[in-house]
């Protein structure tokens, strides 16, 4: 490999707005991300429910199919 050509890599801390931190490697000294696998919907499993259930909702209503109790 030649020498001097590589960027140097650190260890770098990456902060969440929610407030996580966790460290990767990077070429930057420092990471500030707005969404983090701690905080997104996607990980969380938070929105993921109520989504589906309105698709369904939706999709039951449209074609007229009732709540089987």
């Amino acid at each position: 490999m030649k020498k001097d050509i590589h960027p140097k890599m650190y260890d770098t801390q990456v902060e969440c707005v929610c407030g996580a931190k966790f460290t990767v490697k990077s070429t930057k000294e420092s990471i500030h991300c707005e969404v983090c696998s701690e905080c997104h919907p996607f990980y969380t499993g938070a929105q993921g429910r109520a989504k589906k259930a309105g698709t369904i909702e939706k999709f039951n209503k449209k074609y007229g199919f009732k709540e089987a109790k």
